[in-house]
């Protein structure tokens, strides 16, 4: 039997796809407590940023464990896990040139480097601050609730710590601001960030194929 050597193939970059979506890829991780707002304000930018042209891709707790962690659970390890996997996830639609939009609560500081880390320094890190109290009178999913009730354990801000971010990139303090204030204040942050300069919006795809 003959034996046939495999050569690498030269694959596209990063850089090439960028070129292509016209855009600079970023993940966005939105960090806070359980109804501060972060789904909200994901959805929004998501919403704003395809208007404009942009790819995006959204990650969050519900759409992961509904697939690649469906095997995890609330333990302090499974939950440490799921962030782990995110953070890798967020770093290959990163590497495809798509704008990734992360909403996690990321508890600790501990977790909160740990994607840091792994992203680098396409890491976009904003604090959706907003006070346990308020978070509880929303308790849009009835979570808070259920805490309280026993029914829920570890659950962050009732007997599972949350620990504010030391240094975010931006912080929305959602309980002071209006949503549409929120939103803007977002966008404002995030869109100078992934504009490419060298691939305007502005330009067509045709004029795109044509300069290269």
């Amino acid at each position: 039997m003959t034996t046939k050597n495999i050569y690498p193939v030269e694959t596209l970059c990063r850089l090439q796809k960028e070129a292509l979506l016209r855009q600079k890829a970023r993940v966005i991780w939105l960090m806070g407590l359980s109804g501060a707002g972060k789904s909200t304000l994901a959805t929004h930018l998501e919403k704003t940023l395809y208007h404009k042209g942009f790819l995006t891709q959204s990650l969050d707790g519900d759409n992961l464990r509904e697939g690649l962690n469906n095997n995890l659970g609330f333990s302090e390890q499974d939950r440490l896990e799921n962030i782990r996997r995110a953070a890798e996830v967020a770093k290959l639609f990163v590497n495809c040139g798509i704008v990734v939009i992360a909403s996690f609560i990321c508890p600790t500081h501990a977790t909160q480097a740990m994607v840091r880390q792994i992203v680098g320094e396409d890491f976009i890190e904003v604090f959706v601050d907003c006070p346990l109290e308020v978070c509880e009178q929303r308790d849009v999913k009835g979570l808070y609730a259920k805490a309280r009730a026993g029914i829920l354990k570890n659950f962050t801000g009732i007997d599972s710590p949350f620990e504010a971010p030391l240094s975010p990139d931006l912080t929305i303090k959602t309980h002071l601001l209006s949503l549409q204030e929120s939103v803007a204040m977002l966008e404002n942050f995030v869109l100078p960030q992934i504009n490419n300069p060298d691939f305007p919006k502005e330009q067509t795809f045709k004029e795109l194929l044509g300069s290269s």
